[in-house]
C-alpha cells in the first residue's frame, strides 16, 4: 500500500518571538522541518507534501523541489490545512500520514509503526498518543469504558474530569486515503472559526467505525516545539541521540555532554572527540582522528589519522595524517595535503599546501599554491591584498622560507630556493636561489654590494 505524507507547517509560531518561521529555526544544525522530512522519507514517503502559509517562499527557498507544497493562504485550522493538499494527493496513495512540522524528534521507526498499524486496521484511521503528566496544552484522548477511542477534546474545551486524563493527542495520524478525502468536508466549523482535524475521530465513531490508538514508545519523540525553551529541550535530546549513535558506531567521546555534532555530519571509526568539540554543517571526519578539545569544524572534509587541536576549520579540506594547532585557523578554500603540519596560531585561506609542507607558528598563507616539502618559518606572511585586489603566491617544492619573511604577491618562488629571516620578497625568485634583506636580493649580490 502506497503512503503519502502531509506535514503541517503553515503557522507563524508566534510564541517563538521571532521574525523567522518556527519550522525554519535550526535544530541540530538543520531547519526544524528538515528532521520531519528526513524521517518521513525514511518511513517510505518519497516526496512529502508540506502545507505552507506564513513565509511560504522562505520554506520553498530552503527546500526547493525536495518536497511538494500546498498553500494554506488563510490559516483556518489543521483540518483546513489538510484540505489544501487534497488536489494533488487524492487518488495518489492508499494511506495518508499526517504530522506536524514542529515535532522534529519523531523517528522513522515510529512513523513506520503507525503506518503498519493502519494497514491492519479495519477502521479508517489510526493514531499515536503519549502518556504524560504534563499536558503541554495537548488535547485529551477520551476512551469508552471498553477502552475504545471515542473523541479528542482540546484542552480549552475539557471538563474538570477530562483535564485529569494523561493520555494526550500528539496530532500524528494515518488515514485510509479514500475515507479521508470523502469525509474532510464533514468537519464542523469550531467556535473559533477553524476546522480541526481532531474532529475526524468523532466523525469515524459516528459512522460506527473503529479508531486505533496506541501510546508512543518514547515520550521524548512527542515533544512539540512552541517556544525557545522547547527548542533548547529538543536540542539536548537530539544531541544525546546523535552522540549515542556515533559512539555505538565506534567513535570515542571523552565527555558526550559537551560534544556537539550536527545532523548530517559523518565520522569514521576510532576517532576520538575531546570536550567542547563542534562538528557542524557538511562535515566528514575520517577514521582514527583525534579532535579537540575546543575545536570547531564547519563544512569541511578531514582525512584519516588527522590531529586537530584547539583550532577552527571552516570550509576546508585536510588529507590524511595532517596535524594542526593549537589555535590554528583554516578558512574557506584551505586544502592541506597529506602529512602537512600547521603550527599554533597559523592561518590558511584559499590556498593549497601540498604533501609534507611544514608551516611554523604565527604565519598566514592566503591565495597561494605551496609545493611539496616546503618549510614555512614562523611569522611568514603572504601579502596578498594590495587594497583593491587579491594576488597569488606560488612556491615550488623544497623551498625554505625563513622566519618573518614577507611574501609580497603576485610572486613566484622557484624550486629549492631559500629566503633569509626577515626578508621582504617583492620579486620572483629563481630556482635554487637564496634571497635576503629588505627588499630581498640574491645573496651573492648582497655580498658584492657590501664589498
Amino acid at each position: 500500500m502506497k503512503t503519502a505524507t502531509i506535514i503541517l507547517a503553515a503557522g507563524k509560531g508566534t510564541r517563538m518571538r521571532s521574525q523567522l518561521l518556527k519550522v525554519l529555526h535550526p535544530l541540530g544544525g538543520k531547519p526544524m522541518l528538515w528532521h520531519s522530512l528526513r524521517e518521513a522519507q525514511q518511513a517510505g514517503s518519497e516526496k512529502p507534501t508540506v502545507v505552507v502559509g506564513f513565509q511560504a517562499e522562505q520554506v520553498k527557498e530552503a527546500f526547493g523541489d525536495q518536497i511538494l507544497y500546498a498553500l494554506q493562504e488563510e490559516q483556518l485550522g489543521t483540518g483546513h490545512a489538510v484540505m489544501q493538499a487534497r488536489p494533488q494527493l487524492e487518488g495518489q496513495a492508499d494511506l495518508v500520514l499526517v504530522m506536524l512540522g514542529d515535532m522534529p524528534l519523531l523517528q522513522a521507526e515510529t512513523l513506520s509503526r503507525l503506518i503498519e498499524m493502519q494497514r491492519t486496521n479495519p477502521g479508517p484511521v489510526s493514531m499515536l498518543t503519549v502518556m504524560a503528566d504534563d499536558p503541554r496544552g495537548f488535547g485529551r484522548i477520551v476512551r469508552s469504558p471498553a477502552g475504545e477511542v471515542e473523541a479528542i477534546v482540546e484542552e480549552a474545551d475539557c471538563t474538570l474530569e477530562q483535564l485529569l486524563i494523561n493520555e494526550l493527542n500528539i496530532s500524528l495520524y494515518c488515514f485510509r486515503a479514500d475515507w479521508l478525502w470523502e469525509n474532510l468536508a464533514r468537519i464542523p466549523l469550531s467556535a473559533k472559526g477553524e476546522y480541526y482535524l481532531t474532529d475526524m475521530i468523532a466523525i469515524a465513531r459516528e459512522q460506527g467505525l473503529p479508531v486505533q490508538a496506541a501510546a508512543i514508545a518514547d515520550p521524548q519523540e512527542a515533544l512539540g516545539i512552541n517556544t525557545r525553551v522547547h527548542l533548547a529541550e529538543a536540542e539536548t535530546i537530539l544531541r544525546r541521540r546523535i552522540n549515542r549513535a556515533w559512539m555505538e558506531a565506534g567513535v570515542t567521546m571523552i565527555d558526550p555532554a559537551v560534544t556537539y555534532i550536527e545532523a548530517g555530519v559523518q565520522i569514521g571509526p576510532d576517532t576520538i572527540l575531546h570536550p567542547n568539540t563542534y562538528l557542524q554543517g557538511d562535515t566528514a571526519i575520517g577514521a582514527g582522528c583525534e579532535i579537540g578539545p575546543g575545536t570547531v569544524i564547519r563544512s569541511s572534509q578531514v582525512g584519516d589519522d588527522c590531529r586537530i587541536f584547539s583550532s577552527v576549520v571552516e570550509f576546508a579540506r585536510l588529507e590524511k595524517h595532517v596535524e594542526i594547532g593549537p589555535y590554528a585557523h583554516l578558512r574557506k578554500g584551505a586544502h592541506l595535503g597529506e602529512g602537512v603540519h600547521l603550527g599554533n596560531f597559523g592561518e590558511v585561506k584559499n590556498s593549497h599546501l601540498a604533501a609534507g609542507v611544514k608551516m611554523g607558528h604565527f604565519s598566514y598563507i592566503g591565495d597561494a599554491e605551496i609545493g611539496e616539502n616546503v618549510n614555512i618559518g614562523a611569522g611568514t606572511i603572504t601579502c596578498n591584498y594590495d587594497g583593491k585586489n587579491k594576488h597569488k603566491t606560488v612556491i615550488e617544492k623544497d623551498v625554505f622560507i625563513g622566519s618573518d619573511t614577507m611574501l609580497v604577491a603576485p610572486l613566484h618562488i622557484g624550486e629549492g630556493a631559500r629566503t633569509g629571516a626577515g626578508a621582504v620578497v617583492t620579486r620572483n625568485v629563481e630556482k635554487g636561489t637564496v634571497v635576503v634583506g629588505v627588499p630581498a636580493k640574491k645573496l651573492k649580490d648582497v655580498d658584492h654590494e657590501g664589498g
